[in-house]
């Protein structure tokens, strides 16, 4: 009898990831291909959902010749936090998805700063998902609109088929509230067209068996289960073993994500901090709730990309010496505008002086990214969160260890580098807690 697969895709800014585990946890097979970066224009930042798709057929076809189709018990996919689009009734998309970092919608934040309740943090700038699902109800294509999605919703329903369905952290920063788990009434008052709206479920939650097209095209068994997924970001989280109070997670992708694990929610939207529950993974069906907080730098791998290859980068980290700081003082941004710990979307970057020699610019922007991500941890116990622990690393940066050890020396406690760092490892794990929801339900039923 061939051992039960779980399979998590991870559709993140740069590239689409694919990852099958077994029952323990343990990989067993994985790829990934590239995505083309998005079209900007200004504030303007939008991608062809049918890209997206594409990038999952691909690299399912791959990871299927690797390994039987018939072995996937359940499928569970995250994606870049706050890129959404609107679809017909059919689940077409009506004009390109609006990505994470586009803040065209500046005005309707400013609209939802004098409407929202001071703990709905998430949702108060332009690069919300609220903000641009107000923008949106504005455009010429909105009468033929049936649904509002995340990314992540909309890959889990072109495997299912079935849309207007979504999950508890891609759902925050449209407006969803958590701890009561509605969509508020404050919402009516900027008249958020609320037919439009997903039904929410907590990630790791099943939502439908994969449609029979998908199960016929790729091989799979007629039972695999298509589970409620969750934001990159979280993923990722989930993938590092962080589990207790105290634990915390920088996530360097193409911005830097810095999330902790706390007993209570915190939120300050002067500083762009939220909360979101932490997905649940235990195999108790009615385990304590805990939350995840935190926030999201527009700084990270993104501009340093815009200065160096990784190749340039890689070559660079032999080279860095963490115990003679560079002294440059700068705030590395790929553009005007920030979200966490500042909370400014007219920031400008400050990368000024360059200094002749390649590799000290590189640490200065390392040591950059660790002043940013103390200020981080430090705002976040202000507002109510634990000190950390210590952090555990994830993302593009999370090999190099003069950055790690840039790191320690700011902050004062261990930074350890996550032994699984993959987000599509992370959305396997709710996979895999999906499928055993189910199996505990069918137990008890009998």
């Amino acid at each position: 009898m061939n051992a039960a697969l779980f399979l998590g895709l991870d559709i993140g800014t740069s590239g689409c990831r694919v990852i099958a585990i077994d029952a323990s946890g343990t990989p067993v097979a994985q790829h990934g291909v590239s995505l083309p970066a998005p079209i900007q224009r200004d504030k303007t930042i939008e991608q062809d959902a049918e890209i997206w798709w594409q990038a999952v057929v691909q690299v399912l076809t791959r990871l299927f010749a690797k390994i039987d189709p018939g072995q996937i018990k359940a499928i569970s996919s995250d994606a870049t936090s706050g890129t959404v689009l609107l679809c017909d009734c059919d689940g077409q998309p009506l004009h390109p998805a609006l990505m994470y970092n586009d803040t065209r919608a500046f005005a309707e934040a400013a609209r939802i700063r004098k409407i929202a309740p001071h703990g709905a943090a998430a949702v108060t700038s332009a690069s919300s998902g609220l903000a641009k699902l107000l923008w949106l109800q504005k455009q010429n294509f909105s009468h033929q609109a049936r649904y509002f999605l995340h990314q992540a919703d909309w890959i889990a329903a072109k495997l299912s088929d079935r849309f207007g369905f979504s999950d508890v952290n891609n759902s925050l920063k449209s407006g969803y509230d958590v701890q009561n788990q509605c969509w508020p009434d404050w919402l009516d008052a900027l008249k958020v067209k609320r037919d439009w709206l997903p039904r929410v479920s907590p990630p790791g939650s099943p939502l439908a068996p994969v449609s029979a097209d998908m199960t016929q095209y790729f091989g799979l068994n007629k039972d695999c289960l298509m589970v409620t997924g969750t934001t990159d970001s979280t993923a990722a989280f989930l993938a590092t073993g962080a589990r207790q109070p105290g634990d915390a997670v920088t996530t360097l992708g193409s911005t830097l994500v810095l999330k902790i694990i706390s007993q209570q929610p915190v939120a300050v939207a002067e500083y762009g901090i939220y909360s979101q529950p932490l997905p649940d993974l235990s195999p108790s069906p009615n385990s304590e709730l805990r939350w995840l907080c935190g926030g999201a730098s527009n700084s990270g791998g993104a501009v340093l990309r815009q200065y160096f290859s990784d190749a340039q980068m890689a070559d660079m980290q032999a080279r860095l010496d963490p115990d003679r700081p560079t002294g440059l003082d700068y705030y590395p941004l790929p553009r005007r505008g920030e979200r966490f710990p500042i909370n400014d979307p007219d920031l400008a970057p400050r990368l000024t002086p360059r200094p002749e020699d390649d590799v000290q610019f590189f640490q200065g922007m390392l040591e950059a990214l660790a002043r940013i991500e103390k200020t981080g941890y430090d705002r976040l116990q202000q507002a109510g969160a634990p000190k950390p622990t210590c952090v555990h690393t994830s993302g593009g940066g999370s090999q190099n260890s003069a950055w790690r050890k840039i790191r320690e020396q700011l902050m004062q406690i261990p930074v350890l580098t996550a032994t699984q760092t993959e987000a599509a490892y992370g959305a396997a794990l709710l996979a895999k807690r999906g499928w055993h929801n189910t199996q505990w339900k069918h137990r008890h039923d009998k």
